[in-house]
């Protein structure tokens, strides 16, 4: 594996040493500056490994050491001192019977820890290739969500929201200050219609107003060719402060969050998945604000604190958020008020149910007191709901809970 990972940088330097030579003789061709400008991106992105893992589904995963992460190329964190664990946990955290009773099914892993796991002090990092950043439409914008991402439609000019493509069933609590969120997300694997579409379901920590200056930092889990080159679901996490203009990315592709786990890889491809009137699976995701440091941490699973944003990445967020969202969103391609046939969730309607129709569970905020407690006066909002769709519910075993999702078109959804 090691002898195949470095043949691979090998030709980068290669390519990268031909073009300064064409440059050096001033022949630098429209096709030869592109190639410098992935080179460069590539060698910004891509840290000096300790380890790289070969993964099942074709990653790469460099063990990074955590004091060469990507966070820290931005200007704010050169002397920064990496926090490596948060001053507080949120109170209520854990329900020693729930946790008793789930350490009995399969634990959830990443795929590539089936080859290997990253030593201490380091992080997982998923390697970019250059197809990755091809795929995307300029270097610049490589890892990064289009501009017309709505993050809460209930905001959005109807006409707006139909012509940005992106469709919702979100369950949300507004009015209050929140200062984190928890939910237990059912994972699995939605067919996508083409390769820009993608379908997500995520936790969003919004705070501003949904004009140019939104903060959000969001996480879940995803299925998105375009980003990754292939149809797997795989973790990953979100942060802008100014609408997705021109700050943030999705997991370690730009400066910004930092990693402190070296168990669990962002955008890596999560295993295993749910399967219909089958074997289910979720995962648990819980971000919240330390109040002591003020940075915003995130937790996968019971075990896995992986690394936090740090407040100065946001103007409103830097105090609490004002809203939280949980549900499914996907993009729809289609013109002239046709729709995707890409699928939300587990492509089944709510009221399926356990099985088929995939849920959240246990949805939660966070209080000012730093104390985890159900949410009140939840929500919900769909754009069509003969598309995709979201049921609301509420019992002692899966707390506040939502069925979500939907095939898109269909013969009641054209």
């Amino acid at each position: 594996m090691a002898a195949h990972v470095c043949v691979g940088r090998r030709l980068v330097w290669l390519l990268a040493a031909v073009v300064c030579l064409s440059c050096a003789n001033g022949r630098l061709s429209g096709v030869e500056k592109q190639n410098l400008e992935l080179h460069r991106h590539l060698k910004r992105v891509n840290k000096a490994a300790v380890k790289s893992i070969q993964s099942p589904d074709g990653d790469i995963i460099d063990c990074v050491h955590v004091s060469h992460q990507p966070a820290f190329d931005h200007p704010f964190l050169k002397n920064h001192t990496i926090q490596m664990r948060p001053a507080f946990h949120p109170e209520g955290l854990f329900d020693e019977n729930k946790v008793a009773s789930e350490k009995k099914s399969k634990p959830h892993v990443q795929l590539w820890h089936q080859n290997g796991r990253c030593p201490e002090n380091t992080i997982p990092i998923r390697r970019t290739k250059k197809d990755d950043i091809l795929r995307a439409s300029s270097v610049k914008r490589y890892g990064k969500k289009k501009h017309k991402s709505i993050p809460h439609p209930l905001s959005i000019d109807p006409d707006l929201l139909n012509e940005s493509g992106h469709q919702h069933a979100i369950a949300y609590v507004e009015g209050d200050k929140y200062y984190g969120a928890k939910a237990t997300i059912n994972v699995w694997e939605p067919k996508i219609q083409q390769s820009n579409e993608f379908s997500l379901s995520q936790l969003w920590i919004l705070g501003g107003s949904f004009g140019e200056d939104l903060n959000s930092i969001e996480a879940g889990w995803q299925v998105s060719p375009d980003l990754y080159g292939d149809n797997n679901t795989r973790l990953f996490t979100y942060w802008t402060s100014d609408a997705y203009q021109a700050t943030g990315c999705y997991n370690l592709l730009c400066s910004g969050f930092i990693q402190i786990n070296s168990e669990v890889a962002m955008g890596a491809s999560i295993y295993p998945i749910s399967n219909f009137q089958s074997s289910q699976y979720d995962i648990s995701i819980l971000i919240w604000k330390d109040p002591k440091e003020g940075n915003w941490w995130m937790q996968f699973g019971n075990d896995y604190v992986l690394g936090y944003w740090p407040a100065f990445l946001f103007s409103y967020l830097a105090d609490s958020a004002s809203m939280i969202e949980w549900g499914g969103e996907v993009v729809n391609s289609e013109a002239d008020g046709e729709h995707t046939s890409t699928q939300m969730g587990s492509g089944h309607f709510p009221e399926e149910g356990f099985g088929k129709a995939s849920y959240f569970r246990n949805i939660q905020v966070v209080d000012e007191s730093n104390n985890l407690k159900a949410p009140k006066g939840v929500g919900s909002f769909t754009e069509q709901s003969n598309c995709y769709d979201v049921q609301n519910g509420n019992n002692g075993d899966w707390g506040t809970y939502f069925y979500y999702g939907g095939p898109g078109k269909n013969n009641n959804c054209p």
